[in-house]
Order: C-alpha cells, then sequence, then structure tokens
C-alpha cells in the first residue's frame, strides 16, 4: 500500500509550496510511479510513500507496523510517547 502526497506552489507559504491532496491507494508499485508521473505531468509536484513503516517499541523491543505520518508524541517507538 502506498501514499501519496500531492503539492502546489503557493508564494504565500513560507515554504512555496502547499499540501493540495493525500491519498491512499492499494495498487503496485508500478502503478503508483504512473500515477505519480501523471500528478507530475500537470503541474504538481507529487511524492510517493509506502504507507506503513516497520519501528521497534522502545519499551518492549517489539517490531510493529505503523503509518509513516504518525506523529512523535503517538508514537511508541518515542520517548516522548513513554513520558506522558
Amino acid at each position: 500500500m502506498y501514499t501519496i502526497e500531492v503539492y502546489t506552489q503557493d508564494r504565500r507559504r513560507k515554504s512555496g509550496e502547499r499540501l493540495v491532496k493525500k491519498e491512499d491507494l492499494a495498487v503496485t508499485r508500478s502503478d503508483a510511479q504512473r500515477i505519480q508521473e501523471a500528478y507530475e505531468l500537470a503541474g504538481y509536484r507529487a511524492e510517493l510513500r509506502e504507507t506503513f513503516v516497520t519501528r521497534t517499541n522502545l519499551l518492549s523491543g517489539r517490531e510493529y507496523e505503523e503509518r509513516y505520518d504518525t506523529p512523535l508524541a503517538c508514537s511508541p517507538a518515542s520517548d516522548t510517547y513513554w513520558s506522558m
């Protein structure tokens, strides 16, 4: 499973761009790359990422999968999660 983030130029922002769309794709890698190329041909910047990453729980040492965009305070792989 992949997630695509689509950005457009926006000079009102400090970074010079803004997020337009974030979409989860249940397709193969080659199909996801074709979708990314279609957005880029339309004038957008598209980032393709794997939706889930493998991390290690800080306390138990077990590996688990979580979304790539999980905030640090919500991830058992960080000190911040366990200090609250």
